[in-house]
């Protein structure tokens, strides 16, 4: 496990989602990567019936990077890792926790290696909607895992593709870190953060890809 920043990409107007992604793998096409397979990362929300529980909701993610583990995320940004055993734990747990698949969230794409680098772009959708709504790409440096000592290294290597995106002010919790050693629960709660980001965008009625790109520069809690 590297360094990895994931990005909100901000989709052109005038162009579909599935445009948007074409142009992107274009893009990697002409750096030289190579295609190693999928990926997807999902994420579950249990909400609390106990009026008075300190933590009102559980945000359990999977990362098909980490195939046998299980992320449980509480409200106040504590990670919890555990087996897939956790899934049956809190389905036998209705009476405190109910999962709101209404706002279920996953993203799937296509995996890519170039040198050092791993890069994903992945399309995302949310609840029960097979429809697009948005963009996310992850980035990982392998030879490092604290990001201030190659941030710059990777910020040139990500501009070269993802001209769009302001680099200077990645996602909160990827700030938050830069002098920590990073472990495989800092892309879950990027991931997290993004999700919770885009959901927010789908329940204010923001329903195309250009009124989500609004949402990118949203920094807030989870």
């Amino acid at each position: 496990m590297g360094v990895v920043c994931v990005l909100f990409y901000p989709i052109g107007e005038g162009k579909s989602g599935q445009q948007a992604v074409d142009i992107l793998l274009k893009r990697l096409e002409i750096l030289g990567v190579e295609k190693t397979g999928n990926y997807s990362v999902d994420c579950d929300t249990y909400q609390s019936q106990i009026l008075s529980s300190a933590s009102r909701s559980v945000h359990v993610l999977h990362n098909s990077e980490q195939p046998t583990s299980c992320f449980s995320v509480l409200d106040n940004g504590a990670c919890l890792v555990a087996d897939l055993q956790f899934d049956i734990l809190m389905q036998k747990m209705k009476s405190f926790y109910q999962c709101r698949k209404n706002i279920r969230v996953e993203v799937r794409g296509q995996r890519h290696v170039l040198g050092d680098f791993i890069i994903k772009v992945g399309s995302v959708i949310v609840g029960q909607m097979t429809s697009f709504k948005g963009i996310l790409v992850e980035v990982e440096y392998l030879p490092c895992i604290v990001p201030s000592e190659c941030w710059n290294l990777m910020r040139e290597f990500i501009s070269g593709f993802l001209s769009e995106i302001d680099l200077d002010t990645p996602n909160l919790h990827f700030r938050k870190s830069l002098d920590m050693p990073q472990s495989s629960n800092n892309a879950i709660l990027q991931y997290l953060e993004h999700f919770h980001n885009i959901r927010k965008a789908v329940n204010a009625g923001k329903s195309s890809t250009e009124d989500l790109n609004s949402m990118r520069s949203d920094r807030g809690k989870f």
